[in-house]
């Protein structure tokens, strides 16, 4: 018999080792990209890096747009806003009992041309949603209850259903909020500078510091790893146990199949000398 538990701790160990390396890839390739202290400063380190490509960066500023969306719900300010609305109501089970369930009902997303601005210069940002760490905030959350009425409450009870309400939320990256973004930096054929998804390559949106970025990595690397060390431990513990066991379960039998052949020996020779037992 396999021991699953022993191969599953060991193939969990490979799989966090192989995590922990990555993290640790990661932060190693973040120290290497070039700072940009001042966004002003990026045309001329272009110009002097221009045959490294893709020229990674690492750039920081609040964000902008000269078209910034206005949320419906909440009224904020933004350059990204997604929209959910999801339906929940009670709905029988197999057992006639009344659980708790939800239907995505719409789904919306809008983004505007925004960029990075640090009061020197600014910088266009393109594809931020594929970057690693982008999140948006929840700009406002609303439950609108469902209408009662009779022919309604007939209709969802004779399907089963009792509606609750609607649930809608607005995630939104605001103006204003400060960013740093790890990416590729070009110049494009109008002259303007823009942040993008290298070919290959980090890519990176997130509201921590560069620092933080690579310490965070550094600390999920060690962690990874860690815990890969105490799956391999747990994992050879079990394969080893099971071994064992198996091994002397067979001395068990051997043992106990010998005792039998040495009982059926001896009382074969008692009933030859006419000894009966």
């Amino acid at each position: 018999m396999i021991p699953w538990g022993g191969v599953t701790c060991c193939l969990s160990a490979a799989a966090l080792y192989l995590l922990g390396r990555s993290s640790g890839r990661d932060a190693e390739v973040l120290e290497t990209v070039t700072r940009v202290n001042q966004l002003k400063e990026l045309a001329q380190l272009l110009e002097l890096d221009s045959k490294i490509l893709p020229f990674i960066v690492a750039v920081s500023g609040r964000v902008g747009s000269e078209t910034p969306i206005k949320c419906e719900h909440s009224g904020i300010r933004g350059v990204i806003v997604e929209e959910t609305a999801e339906q929940h109501f009670l709905k029988h089970n197999e057992t006639g009992s009344w659980v708790q369930d939800s239907a995505l009902m719409l789904s919306m997303s809008k983004e505007v041309p925004w960029f990075l601005d640090d009061g020197t210069s600014r910088v266009h940002v393109m594809g931020a949603r594929g970057a690693t760490g982008f999140a948006l905030t929840v700009g406002s959350e609303v439950f609108e209850e469902s209408g009662r009425s009779l022919v309604r409450g007939t209709l969802d009870y004779l399907q089963g259903l009792k509606m609750l309400g609607v649930k809608r939320i607005e995630r939104v990256l605001p103006t204003g909020i400060p960013l740093t973004i790890v990416g590729e930096a070009v110049k494009d054929d109008i002259g303007e500078f823009r942040i993008q998804k290298p070919d290959r390559g980090p890519f990176y949106v997130s509201s921590k510091s560069l620092d933080q970025l690579i310490s965070n990595l550094g600390k999920w690397s060690r962690l990874y790893k860690y815990a890969s060390m105490g799956f391999t431990v747990l994992g050879v513990f079990l394969i080893t146990k099971h071994v064992i066991d198996s091994v002397l379960e067979r001395r068990r039998r051997r043992q106990l199949q010998k005792r039998v052949l040495d009982a059926a020996a001896k009382r074969a020779e008692l009933e030859s000398e006419g000894i009966h037992w």
